[in-house]
């Protein structure tokens, strides 16, 4: 019942920032009602029980007392709407530790603070399984979920949620069976860990001589080695010259700049090879995960995990999901090939070789070729168009616009703040008042996560019919540069990823829901994404762009003619890309799907799914998958982001393209979708949303792709 709803990666938090009054050189409006509140002290996030770090193990302390005077009330309450009312603020309490030492963890600078966050993380979830495995609240919830006794849709809805939550951790089955999934359940929480950990202690390395086989532009990705040089070409007779070369370390992020700059095949293929071959560690512990969460889906009586995790989803099943992405492989199969062949002719074209092969290594180099000769686009000229002020004055034009509401920074208190960087802003509405609070800590920095993400620090909820708890969520990224730096631009990408997080941060900062367990981003799987990707349009519509891209030194607008052949280039190899999110999509259901008395050879697996579903052929030796952090995230979910991308589609297209920035189109994203949160049923909710964009399939339910497959041109 009580999971940790904790932060979905890419998905909004709670935080409140400095007492700066910009960020990256935008000046929000500011609060003059907040004002009198600055000279108090206060704790972490405005928690005064966080003035110190081991503030932290009293925040535990005081959670597991509350809970516990909670379970020891509704073990005592007849079947009524109470009885829901005090289970979400269980949650609610419990969540506020989870969340809190989650935001910590990923991006206070103070090591005392991320080490008493991580042991309260531990702390708390440990009481978490106590609460799990708690039969009083178990029997509590059973009987009013068929007791006749919740007036609301949305306490019926938590009652089932809940039920199926504490079901779902084995409280119905024996005692011996519930121990094997305690003990599953820490062995399935160590290997994950073990899987991600390999990744960063292991990504491989290849060394490259001689130094002039590396692009100037990446060479401070490498690290600089030498080598002594023979004199005579014999291995025994050497002179005191040295042959610089470099080391490449293939992580992810430098793999991915070899592959489109590197114009020396071999170096990218030995690249290519190593990259995709490491850790191999990791195919022994993906086995055994594998067998871990079989094991998990077999005792809870499901055919496989797949099956166990998709079944609450929109999906319901994993054929449902696994029909989906199939009639998806088929429609994009020859749009994939044509572009497959385009980037073969190209390498044919510039190596002068009629019958030169295309192979996984040349992918990102020529097509970069490809768009770089087709649309000439300069990313430093992209760029200069995008500050960061510039992008933040976008996202609280774009508020305004939709919605009527406004972004005003408001200071912080002593103590609430843990980066001088951070800033803190209020949502507010001219007729509804506060709508809830949201930290930026945009900049990147040492020991900070690495990444940009979307952290709830505090869901919300109605306390009583005159007062709601406001939401508080925390907007996360690492671009480079400080507040007012005239260097703070991003790429296109970046803004892209901006808008992404941001339309996370708007779910929750939205929704009112009456408990918290559904607030904004708490939802199924299936349509977590819809909101972000929803909002990633708005980065490329040129009718938003006008409206805040302007350029850096002479203030023109963006023009139009460059904002449509960015879009140009971006639909350039959109099939091909699709028909990658399918493959990644397939390996993640086939792994966890049924398993046979064969153990699974997942490397082959792989392989056959690459051949049958990609244009691209398998390169023996290498297992991609052994780093693709997914499996452990998503667990059987990762066919999720496919359908939240076609029902974005179908909202783009039916909602929001033709006026994407007025109140009526804001109005209706509002109050049909976003203020939801996870209170109606997915089906329900985006049948009275978009009518006809979901279908019915073998008792599950999918997106309609039509929208999506007609901005690729199929």
């Amino acid at each position: 019942m009580f999971r940790a709803l904790t932060t979905r990666r890419r998905v909004a938090t709670r935080l409140f920032s400095s007492s700066r009054t910009s960020s990256g050189g935008i000046c929000f409006a500011t609060s003059s009602a907040d004002a009198v509140v600055v000279a108090a002290e206060t704790g972490l996030y405005g928690l005064d029980v966080l003035k110190t770090a081991k503030g932290f193990r009293r925040f535990v302390d005081e959670a597991i007392s509350r809970s516990g005077e909670l379970v020891s009330y509704i073990s005592q309450l007849p079947p009524s709407m109470e009885v829901i009312r005090a289970m979400d603020e269980i949650s609610d309490t419990v969540c506020s530790v989870i969340d809190s030492a989650e935001l910590c963890r990923n991006t206070h600078p103070d090591r005392e603070y991320v080490e008493e966050a991580n042991k309260a993380s531990m702390r708390i979830n440990e009481y978490l399984h106590f609460l799990n495995t708690n039969n009083s609240l178990y029997t509590a919830i059973v009987k009013v979920e068929h007791g006749g006794a919740l007036h609301t849709e949305e306490a019926q809805r938590a009652a089932h949620a809940l039920r199926v939550d504490f079901e779902n951790g084995g409280i119905h089955l024996s005692d011996e069976k519930l121990r094997r999934i305690n003990k599953l359940k820490i062995e399935i929480a160590k290997l994950g860990k073990e899987f991600n950990e390999n990744i960063i202690l292991d990504p491989g390395s290849v060394d490259i001589f001689p130094a002039s086989r590396i692009p100037k532009n990446i060479q401070h990705l490498c690290r600089t080695i030498y080598r002594p040089v023979p004199s005579d070409g014999s291995s025994k007779s050497w002179i005191t010259r040295k042959e610089k070369g470099y080391r490449i370390t293939t992580d992810s992020s430098t793999l991915s700049s070899i592959l489109k700059w590197v114009s020396d095949a071999e170096v990218r293929k030995q690249s290519y090879m190593k990259g995709n071959s490491m850790p191999h560690a990791n195919l022994d512990v993906l086995n055994k995960l594998i067998n871990a969460r079989h094991e998990l889906a077999q005792i809870m009586e499901y055919k496989s995990y797949a099956d166990f995790a998709i079944r609450p989803n929109m999906a319901g099943s994993p054929d449902v999901a696994m029909s989906f992405l199939l009639d998806l492989s088929k429609h994009v199969r020859c749009k994939a090939d044509e572009e497959f062949n385009v980037i073969r002719e190209c390498k044919r074209q510039y190596l002068n070789e009629r019958n030169a092969d295309l192979e996984p290594w040349d992918e990102a180099y020529f097509v970069g070729m490809v768009k770089s000769s087709a649309y000439s686009l300069d990313s430093s000229v992209i760029a200069s168009y995008f500050s960061l002020s510039r992008c933040l004055e976008g996202l609280k034009m774009l508020v305004e616009s939709l919605f009527g509401a406004t972004f005003c920074q408001v200071p912080m208190m002593p103590g609430e703040c843990w980066h001088p960087d951070v800033v803190k802003l209020s949502l507010h509405h001219p007729q509804e008042g506060g709508l809830g609070f949201m930290y930026l800590d945009l900049y990147s920095r040492k020991g900070k996560y690495s990444g940009c993400a979307h952290f709830a620090i505090r869901g919300g909820r109605l306390i009583s019919k005159s007062e709601y708890q406001l939401p508080v969520v925390a907007l996360v990224c690492d671009f480079i540069g400080s507040p007012g730096s005239l260097t703070s631009r991003l790429n296109h990408y970046e803004v892209e990823t901006l808008f992404h997080e941001f339309g996370h941060a708007l779910h929750s900062l939205l929704s009112r829901t009456d408990y918290q367990h559904f607030s904004g981003t708490r939802v199924v799987l299936d349509i977590a994404e819809i909101p972000s990707i929803l909002f990633e349009y708005y980065a490329w519509d040129y009718r938003v762009l006008r409206t805040f891209a302007r350029h850096e030194t002479t203030g023109e607008v963006i023009p139009e003619k460059l904002v449509k052949t960015m879009n140009d280039a971006r639909r350039r190899f959109a099939a091909m890309e699709l028909q990658r999110q399918i493959f990644y999509s397939l390996i993640d259901l086939r792994i966890f799907g049924e398993q046979h008395n064969t153990p699974i050879d997942t490397v082959s697996m792989v392989a056959d799914l690459k051949t049958q579903h990609t244009s691209w052929k398998h390169v023996k030796g290498t297992h991609w998958h052994t780093r693709f952090s997914h499996l452990i995230n998503y667990g059987a979910g990762y066919y999720s982001y496919l359908y939240a991308r076609c029902f974005a589609a179908t909202i783009w297209h039916n909602i929001c393209h033709e006026e994407p920035l007025s109140l009526d189109t804001g109005s209706i994203l509002r109050e049909r979708f976003l203020k939801y949160g996870g209170a109606k049923h997915p089906v329900n909710l985006l049948n009275d949303f978009i009518g006809n964009g979901i279908q019915s399939c073998n008792g599950g339910s999918i997106p309609d792709a039509s929208s999506l497959l007609r901005e690729l041109g199929l």
